[in-house]
């Protein structure tokens, strides 16, 4: 897989608003820095999504970059894409066996009382008429484990990093509503507010040669909320 290049000598026709989202650019992937509120794949009702993106990302390649997975579309950060065919398969695999280490940030109501732990509940999809579908907690699930730690702590909130091992669809928000300390902003499973989802796809590391690794800024929703909790003080 290609090492890393100039992003001068790739950027120059990507628009801006676009190329400042770029966390990383190689000859064989880049890594975004997804906006909160835009979705991976343009669904089938339409609508803003990073597909909208493709073109400008291509970047002299034969083919439009795609990216290796997705982000829930309420959740910013790192989303990796490749750049060519062979190596949109090399990240595939990566991806399907669970080599790609996962670190995200969130601000959850409450808390732990614990300094880290682990959360091991398996999860199933529902569907309701009244509500449509959503993930839950249940004994008939797929197994699901996420590691965590808590990084700081504010008034009636706290700032966890979180690990997921297994990438189930809502693993994070679910797994942390479940103990009691559901994710600030998520009005889906428990703790809605205005200021959007406080969850950040934080860093990611692929062992690809070179290996990959990227890291994304908190989003401006969430920085008055990890100030609140000490991210101020290690910055």
């Amino acid at each position: 897989m290609g090492g890393s290049l100039s992003r001068q000598d790739r950027l120059g026709q990507v628009p801006s608003e676009i190329a400042s989202r770029i966390l990383l650019l190689r000859d064989d992937a880049l890594v975004l820095n997804k906006p909160a509120g835009l979705a991976t794949h343009r669904g089938p009702r339409g609508g803003a999504s990073v597909e909208d993106w493709l073109p400008a990302l291509q970047m002299g390649r034969r083919h439009l970059p795609q990216p290796a997975h997705r982000l829930d579309q309420d959740t910013a950060g790192c989303l990796v894409l490749g750049r060519t065919k062979p190596a949109l398969a090399a990240l595939g695999a990566v991806f399907a066996k669970g080599l790609a280490v996962k670190t995200y940030w969130a601000v959850v109501q409450g808390g732990p009382a614990e300094a880290a732990g682990e959360i091991a509940l398996p999860i199933r999809k529902i569907s309701t008429r009244e509500k449509g579908w959503r993930m839950e907690a249940h004994a008939d699930g797929l197994a699901s484990l996420t590691r965590w730690r808590c990084l700081g702590r504010g008034a009636g909130m706290a700032w966890l990093e979180l690990a997921p091992q297994t990438g189930r669809t809502h693993q994070l928000r679910v797994h942390c509503a479940a103990l009691g300390w559901p994710i600030l902003g998520d009005a889906l499973y428990g703790a809605g507010g205005a200021g959007g989802l406080h969850l950040l796809a934080r860093a990611i590391a692929l062992p690809l040669e070179p290996p990959l690794q990227a890291e994304a800024p908190p989003p401006a929703h969430m920085e008055g909320a990890l100030r609140g909790c000490g991210w101020h003080q290690q910055v």
